[in-house]
């Protein structure tokens, strides 16, 4: 596909996927789940309303971002729009994509893209600018590196004052994931991926999201397992921390054909018709028949039956394997948050 460039001139490679949001470009870019990833963007037209200034709250979290720097490798979108209008933009989408040396491509039938993606399944590619041949690099399986350990913090960190600690293992956690703990009256100590938190006194541990292969954080599992096995104190993980709870637990996961991606994929509660539309990118999913008797299935994909969250049967241990958190995103969800702080 031939298309024109924006942001950075220069090529890059991942794993291709898709949002279908309509809005919240800064959020998706700097989310630490999407490191490895070439983003196509269904929705047409991309960066009408600018890129907003970096500042952050009184807890030292981002306004406006995820993160402090863009995370995917490269954007893929229709239109994109040279000029922006908003109150709070500072700077347009595409020169905050070359200071951070992020290539765009537009021009392109990105829902022609999504229907590929969606149908093929997950698929490798490379944005090469006019006059590079694109044979002068190959295309580098981002699920074959640690993702993880490239986008967790190096040192532990503090957020949040109250009277019950919850200890966040970082596999690239996004600050409105933060922002919620803290806002609902908790200290949330952050530790690095491969950090042993069990030495550390905390009411709740919380294994946020991140981006790859949950094969490559064996140290986080073992960790977990060794949490699990003590018993007694809240455990929650969303997205990909959910699959490493699942197996700590002792169930295996494997890599979708397909991936769950955008902001309207169905989940229902297992056992009941409560239903809810929730923002999804990831790739792997737990084989619900390898889930030991002790643990049951939680939550499911309502659009091809896979597993989408489990919980344990006397242990206050759950996970959803979406994002709850709300950011640009659907609500349905946030409930999330609320069941694992009244359990603290």
């Amino acid at each position: 596909m031939e298309g024109w460039s924006f942001g950075y001139d220069g090529p890059c490679d991942g794993e291709v996927v898709f949002s279908t949001a309509m809005a919240g470009y800064t959020e998706s870019l700097t989310d630490p789940s999407c490191a490895g990833q070439i983003l196509c963007a269904s929705y047409p037209l991309i960066g009408n309303y600018g890129v907003p200034p970096m500042e952050t709250d009184g807890d030292g979290l981002l306004k406006n971002y995820e993160s402090g720097k863009i995370h995917v490798r490269g954007l893929v979108v229709t239109e994109y729009s040279q000029e922006y209008s908003h109150w709070s933009a500072v700077k347009s989408l595409g020169e905050w994509m070359k200071e951070q040396k992020v290539p765009g491509i537009c021009g392109i039938d990105t829902r022609l893209l999504t229907q590929i993606l969606r149908e093929q399944g997950s698929m490798l590619g490379k944005i090469v600018p006019e006059g590079m041949d694109d044979g002068t690099f190959d295309v580098a399986d981002p699920n074959l590196e640690n993702q993880v350990a490239l986008v967790s913090c190096k040192e532990v960190m503090h957020y949040g004052k109250g009277n019950k600690k919850v200890v966040l293992v970082d596999c690239g956690v996004k600050h409105q994931i933060l922002r919620g703990l803290v806002r609902r009256g908790v200290e949330v100590i952050r530790v690095p991926w491969d950090y042993d938190f069990n030495r550390l006194e905390w009411d709740g541990l919380f294994i946020s999201n991140g981006p790859g292969n949950p094969a490559h954080c064996q140290e986080t599992v073992q960790h977990l397992r060794q949490a699990m096995h003590a018993g007694g104190k809240p455990i929650c993980g969303i997205c990909l921390g959910g699959l490493l709870m699942g197996i700590a637990a002792g169930a295996s996961a494997s890599k979708l054909k397909y991936g769950h991606r955008s902001h309207n994929q169905p989940v229902r509660q297992a056992g009941t018709d409560r239903c809810f539309i929730t923002v999804q990118n990831h790739g792997y999913a737990l084989d619900t028949d390898t889930l030991p008797a002790d643990w049951e299935p939680y939550l499911i994909n309502m659009n091809d039956g896979t597993n989408e969250g489990i919980r344990h049967k006397s242990q206050p241990y759950f996970s959803a394997h979406f994002h709850p958190e709300v950011s640009s995103d659907p609500e349905d969800s946030d409930f999330i948050f609320d069941d694992f702080i009244s359990k603290l």
